[in-house]
């Protein structure tokens, strides 16, 4: 009986000097977190996709409770209404920033890019990538397995049966670049919505990344971006360059007003709308000639002679 008491008055002896040990230990290593951390991620949308450049939402919430200015740092997926929420709780000013959505910057589908073989291995684009181009003789476009439409949480994203490419959905897209970092062929970008005209917003942009010359890129795809710079010559707003043998319009310069779209002879550029049809080219009026003068009349004759 004495031993059980013994053994019971030194486990709890042990108990005491281990908890006290403990204590002293966690307020000597003890990190001090910011209150206000907690209350930022408890408006945020809790996602978790990576998509503000953070480790989840706790990390972009340490994140903006330490930032001087929330310009440069967002959630992609709460947008403006989650960042003014964050802005009152940390009581700094919250810049707009412009809504975003991915864009497919591919139109090889089955009509244009005709097959060359058939991938018979993991229907994985970041796997069929390590081992070779494609199944067209496209090797910068889209493989059309889908790991775009894994990566995305939001049900944005998917595979068009008849085209074979991927198709976003503005009204779900949430701009978090997860689908752009899933391609292995780097066709999936986050450009701007663009300003909102009736109802719909217009953007325009390269539907292609094919960087091979004019001939073989014509080879490879019916509506390949050639590079030949008509686009970038008619923009009023120097928002179109070349490069690589491949056209961009920054979206930054861009006023999405249609004109590079109705020039591309390979129809490579695509708008969210219909731009207006291009003014028929007049002839130049002929120019203008002197009046004729006119016409002198010879001089009469006078007889001098003497009769």
């Amino acid at each position: 009986m004495n031993v059980v008491l013994i053994t019971i008055a030194v486990l709890v002896v042990l108990g005491l000097v281990a908890s006290v040990i403990l204590y002293f230990v966690a307020n000597k290593f003890k990190v001090y977190e910011d209150p206000k951390i907690g209350e930022v991620e408890s408006v945020l949308p809790g996602a978790n996709c990576g998509g503000c450049g953070f480790p989840g939402c706790h990390g972009l919430a340490e994140a903006l409770t330490k930032a001087d200015d929330l310009s440069t740092i967002g959630c992609p997926v709460g947008g403006a209404p989650v960042m003014e929420k964050v802005a009152k709780i940390l009581g700094k000013e919250v810049v707009a920033s412009d809504p975003k959505v991915a864009v497919v910057r591919c139109n090889g589908s089955c009509d244009n890019r005709a097959h060359k073989l058939e991938y018979d291995g993991a229907k994985s684009c970041a796997i069929a990538s390590t081992h070779f181009a494609g199944e067209t003789d496209c090797s910068f476009g889209c493989f059309g397995y889908g790991d775009c439409v894994e990566a995305c949480q939001f049900d944005a994203i998917h595979i068009d049966e008849k085209t074979g490419l991927p198709v976003v959905d503005d009204e779900k897209c949430v701009a978090c670049g997860a689908c752009a970092k899933a391609c292995p062929k780097s066709i999936i970008e986050i450009r701007k919505k663009g300003r909102v005209v009736q109802g719909t917003a217009r953007r325009v942009w390269i539907s292609c990344v094919n960087k091979d010359k004019g001939a073989v890129a014509m080879k490879a795809c019916k509506t390949s971006c050639i590079g030949c710079g008509k686009c970038a010559k008619v923009c009023k707003f120097e928002a179109i360059t070349i490069e690589n043998n491949l056209a961009y319009i920054d979206p930054e310069k861009c006023k999405a007003c249609g004109m590079c779209v109705n020039e591309c002879p390979k129809k490579a550029i695509h708008a969210t709308f219909t731009p207006p049809a291009p003014k028929p080219k007049t002839a130049p009026a002929p120019a203008a000639t002197e009046a004729a003068k006119p016409e002198e009349k010879p001089a009469e004759q006078t007889n001098t002679s003497k009769e």
